[in-house]
């Protein structure tokens, strides 16, 4: 059912888009779609700088020739544009398939596209800058390295929270304490992630150093070596004993306890309370020239969060391989994922969930994005390593971004239209503000 995206290769399907085959390239270049290479890592690799980096794949020129351009699917005199969704086979996405998959979409007139299966972060980003797809998700710490990261400045904004927590920090069965990751390696899915993030607030927090720089040199009893590894991959290298640990969206983490024998060490959403992982993204020439149309992917978006909060064995079926096949993965670790929690008593034991009284579930949906939360990432950002150059971090303003980077309104206008907050079982008072909770 999906179309599964091969940037890499010559005869590539991009829909309705028109794209320059040199610009699509040279985007691929910029955001490193061979693989999983972003540019911090390519850059490492050739010995540039992260800003030499992307000066030498051609940023200027790339500008110039309109990576990124919305030209071909701002809509016009045909009417609006039809809604061509990029995604990764993560549980993360459940609410853009499930809005496909179930006419979420097309109940709020919305023409969407059979959505696009992407293999990385790096591929999804690539046709994103190039104009293949208007709608996608994103990490939310990718969407602030995009907008003003270097010379990148992408204009993306985030139009809504995708779900919030839905990720762990799976290890191998000897390890029961994070001290024993001492010496190890852990893999994270991408440097500018909320995993990171939280991964190295974890380790500071017991005493351990995250390393970043991938050097020959031996790691010592209290560092720990972080690699970007592909989320399919991580748990055959668990299996393997190539790493101690993974931390990655679902269904990975339900996929190490099923198949690899991993266990989670502790749940994100159990460290910071109800965080936004994934978000919701488009181009901010398409938010502001089709408001009306942003509106109705929106309404789509919160009817299939409904959905899912009320469905969850219902949608991992659907989702899954035996379903619409939007999910590569069998219905058994997505149930696990969209289901298995706070009712699981050996979480309880083993030290996994900790607070307990947070009462959230493995993976919950709300769509606005709490300005609290941009405002929080961007200062822990501004602590966390990444590879390759990050001196932009400090020059940012936590408020400007949170006024900056999202776009608020049209959730907002979808929210109200569906019942507000309460239809959330959140009260109207905590719906649009919040203080952000992180307890280890």
């Amino acid at each position: 059912m999906t179309r599964n995206h091969d940037t890499r290769g010559d005869d590539r399907t991009h829909g309705h888009h028109d794209v320059d085959p040199d610009v699509a390239e040279s985007a691929r270049e910029l955001v490193g779609g061979a693989g999983w290479r972003n540019p911090s890592e390519a850059a490492r690799t050739s010995g540039l700088s992260r800003r030499e980096f992307m000066k030498e794949s051609g940023l200027a020129s790339l500008a110039a020739a309109g990576v990124g351009s919305t030209a071909g699917c701002l809509g016009g005199d045909d009417g609006p544009p039809t809604a061509e969704i990029g995604y990764l086979p993560i549980t993360d996405s459940a609410p853009l398939l499930t809005g496909y998959a179930n006419d979420h979409f097309a109940d709020h007139g919305v023409d969407a596209a059979e959505p696009t299966l992407f293999r990385g972060w790096s591929d999804l980003a690539e046709a994103f800058l190039a104009g293949e797809v208007n709608v996608a998700h994103f990490l939310m710490p990718m969407t602030v390295w995009m907008r003003y990261g270097d010379e990148l400045d992408a204009n993306v904004n985030v139009v809504a929270w995708d779900h919030t927590d839905g990720s762990a920090l799976t290890v191998r069965q000897e390890i029961d304490e994070w001290s024993d990751l001492g010496g190890g390696t852990v893999a994270v899915p991408f440097w500018y992630s909320i995993h990171n993030v939280i991964l190295q607030l974890g380790l500071r927090e017991r005493g351990l150093t995250p390393r970043t720089d991938s050097s020959a040199d031996a790691v010592g009893d209290d560092e720990v070596n972080l690699v970007v590894t592909p989320p399919p991959d991580m748990p055959a290298a668990l299996e393997n004993g190539s790493i101690e640990g993974y931390i990655v969206a679902e269904p990975f983490n339900a996929i190490g306890e099923l198949n690899a024998d991993g266990k989670i060490l502790r749940f994100t959403g159990d460290i910071w309370r109800e965080h936004a992982c994934c978000v919701v993204v488009m181009r901010e020439e398409l938010v502001e020239a089709q408001p009306e149309w942003t509106t109705d992917v929106m309404g789509g978006l919160v009817d299939a969060q409904q959905y899912l909060r009320g469905n969850r064995s219902e949608a991992a079926r659907l989702l899954s391989s035996e379903g619409s096949g939007l999910l590569p993965q069998g219905p058994e670790p997505i149930d696990r994922a969209l289901t298995h929690y706070d009712d699981h008593q050996p979480y309880l034991d083993s030290g996994a969930i900790q607070n307990a009284d947070w009462d959230i579930d493995r993976i919950g949906f709300y769509p606005y994005p709490y300005p609290s939360y941009t405002k929080e990432l961007v200062r822990r950002m501004r602590e966390t390593r990444v590879e390759g150059e990050d001196a932009f971090l400090d020059g940012l303003d936590p408020a400007e971004v949170a006024d900056d980077l999202v776009a608020y309104d049209p959730v907002r206008t979808a929210l109200e239209a569906a019942g507000g907050p309460p239809a959330f079982d959140v009260s109207e008072d905590d719906g649009y503000e919040r203080q952000e909770t992180i307890r280890f």
